[in-house]
């Protein structure tokens, strides 16, 4: 059963959030929240598995929330939701930690599969997605993108290989895109990417995505 965190600064919206969890087998909402500050709060009393998370709300927002959920290091994972494709405030939650971001008006199969993936620690958006988020987006990513390669301590933990496909997440390619690019069996290059994310410290392939680009490994291709 995967418990889920409602967080919303609509009422209305809460609610059919509501209608829609209690409904499903296999997902129970244990809580409400209407502003960034309740959200903590309650995710740090009862450790939901996913934290549905509004982005814009009064007060605490969504991405200081998410922020500071993940900073206090709990299992609870964040599903960022937004009114807009694509927008700057998806990707601000996305570098604060969340593990994705839907539109709120998708279908309820989509977001609870949405649901379904961030409990089992992957990502929403799709590598082949992660791409187009990011060209929309590079502009944000840093001042120069051509510029030296920053250093950082995570990138020291990588061997080539790892480093190579750290910079193929960052182009947005899938598995079996990388295994053909590097000739490697699909099972090889799974394992080095939970490496590299493990190395890395990032909870899914998203985060490791826009630490690529901030490090000035890749830019949009």
């Amino acid at each position: 059963m995967i418990s889920v965190l409602v967080v919303d600064a609509q009422p209305l919206q809460r609610f059919g959030f509501r209608m829609l969890l209690e409904s499903t087998p296999d997902t129970t909402i244990v809580g409400e929240a209407e502003n960034g500050a309740e959200a903590v709060r309650w995710t740090s009393k009862l450790h939901p598995d996913v934290v549905l998370m509004d982005i814009p709300m009064p007060g605490v927002d969504g991405i200081e929330a998410t922020r500071r959920i993940v900073a206090a290091g709990g299992r609870s994972r964040i599903l960022a939701l937004t009114t807009l494709d694509v927008d700057r405030y998806a990707l601000a939650a996305l570098r604060a930690g969340a593990s994705g971001f839907l539109l709120k008006d998708i279908r309820p199969e989509e977001l609870l599969a949405g649901i379904r993936a961030v409990a089992a620690g992957d990502a929403v958006i799709a590598p082949a997605l992660t791409r187009r988020l990011l060209d929309a987006f590079a502009d944000q990513l840093g001042d120069d993108l051509c510029g030296v390669v920053r250093k950082d301590p995570r990138l020291d933990s990588l061997t080539g290989r790892e480093r190579e496909i750290l910079v193929a997440i960052g182009q947005g390619l899938t598995n079996s895109e990388i295994a053909q690019r590097f000739t490697l069996a699909e099972s090889t290059v799974k394992t080095h990417v939970g490496r590299v994310l493990a190395k890395i410290g990032a909870r899914n392939r998203i985060q490791a995505v826009i630490l690529a680009y901030d490090l000035r490994l890749t830019r949009p291709i």
